[in-house]
């Protein structure tokens, strides 16, 4: 039977569930479809940091400022769906003073709350820090849960009217008179889909998405390798304070720490080689800040593609040198309104960061409204969301939802839902 939406989003991961929840919110019929279980694209198998900014302080001012704002509005409506680790950027005897110094200089510029230490105080506050360390910022990063993240955006977009279905991938897309007319679902819903307006939230696969109603969005995907080691009570979130690069970052979680990551151009987001060697990278550039890594092994390793939207990669001089560089200083957010590409109903978001998840869905919640001539405003940023204080609430959500990925799978409990 034809199912009829004002909006369907394509898509289940940050973004799209956050669209989602904003349109619903706003009083617009809302269908959504993905095509695995929630998250189980980019955001599922992410890091999971959440930025306060301080990694883009001194060379994208925007992006830093968007990084904090988001990091303090999530942290209010969130709750259990983030950990409130704190973070430090950390200089070696080998990292260029001069880089500290820019970063700080740009972390007070944008109101990012940064506090320096010396390396001996730092070894208190992390015991089993490097010898090599000479002094660390003290910066508001934290850790985020996307399994739970997810599925309370899905829940409380359900609340609000919506329809959200997993496991349901987008066979083929019909467009008519220069809009999308139908789209046939197939897996679990197997129905057509008659929209109002689409919004294309595949993330990576945001490319294949728009070929199949006829534009092309070129995205630019790279892989990143994340490794779970298990370690107790690590504490705060580990920066290396040098120009992004390999296995620069630590996220502590309760009983093991993710060390990332790399990355690499690969030209399919669904098929790409998983390396050894960047696995062995991790260790080794991780235990510069962290030497008894070195001594550990890998309690489980798994790899994200990040949704980089090519022209913004290739403006700002991003490349592959074969050793994990893919990579810009920026991961600034796009929206494309295909009116442009002759398509009057539809929309496509890429790139951008899971911290600055809420946001993008704003942007893209705010540009529909329009589009639809519905005057109502965002709600998002206050309206705290479902189970946010309970983590077996959340984790319940997260099995209804199919939402169990990797990014915090030693994390997030095997609830039933009902249970």
């Amino acid at each position: 039977m034809t199912h009829h939406t004002t909006v369907l989003v394509i898509g289940g991961g940050g973004t799209g569930v956050g669209t989602a929840r904003d349109l619903a919110a706003r009083g617009i019929d809302v269908t959504l479809v993905e095509r695995t279980g929630l998250g189980g694209g980019t955001t599922g198998r992410s890091h999971g940091l959440l930025h306060s900014g301080a990694r883009y302080a001194e060379s994208d001012p925007e992006g830093a400022a968007e990084c904090i704002a988001e990091n303090q509005i999530v942290r209010e409506i969130a709750g259990e769906c983030i950990r409130d680790s704190g973070g430090l950027f950390i200089q070696l005897e080998s990292d260029a003073p001069a880089y500290f110094e820019a970063k700080l200089e740009g972390c007070r510029e944008h109101g990012i709350d940064a506090t320096v230490i010396d390396g001996e105080t730092a070894r208190k506050r992390v015991p089993e820090l490097s010898d090599d360390v000479v002094r660390a910022m003290v910066v508001p990063d934290g850790v985020i849960y996307p399994s739970r993240l997810v599925a309370a955006n899905a829940e409380s977009a359900a609340a609000h009217g919506a329809r959200i279905e997993t496991h349901a991938p987008v066979e083929d897309i019909t467009v008519e008179d220069g809009d999308i007319s139908r789209v046939s679902v197939g897996g679990d819903l197997n129905d057509d889909i008659v929209p109002e307006y689409v919004v294309n939230a595949t993330g990576a696969w945001a490319g294949e998405c728009a070929s199949m109603f006829g534009v092309e969005v070129e995205m630019r995907p790279t892989k990143g390798v994340m490794v779970g080691v298990d370690y107790d009570e690590l504490g705060p979130v580990l920066n290396r304070c040098r120009d992004p690069d390999d296995g620069d970052i630590v996220i502590p979680h309760d009983e093991q720490v993710i060390l990332g990551t790399t990355s690499i151009a690969v030209e399919d987001p669904d098929e790409y080689d998983r390396e050894a060697w960047e696995v062995d990278r991790m260790f080794e550039e991780c235990a510069a800040m962290l030497p008894s890594l070195s001594d550990r092994t890998a309690a489980r390793t798994y790899w994200g593609v990040r949704p980089l939207y090519a022209p913004d990669e290739s403006s700002r001089g991003s490349r592959d040198s074969g050793t994990g560089a893919e990579r810009g200083i920026s991961r600034g957010f796009f929206l494309l309104d295909h009116a442009g590409d002759g398509i009057e109903n539809c929309c496509s978001v890429v790139g951008g960061k899971l911290t600055t998840y809420r946001l993008m869905a704003e942007a893209v919640a705010d540009h529909v409204a329009g589009v639809l001539d519905v005057d109502a405003a965002s709600t998002t940023a206050t309206e705290r969301l479902p189970g946010a204080d309970d983590p077996e609430r959340l984790d319940g959500l997260v099995a209804k939802y199919d939402a169990s990925n990797p990014a915090d799978e030693d994390v997030v409990s095997r609830a039933v839902p009902g249970e």
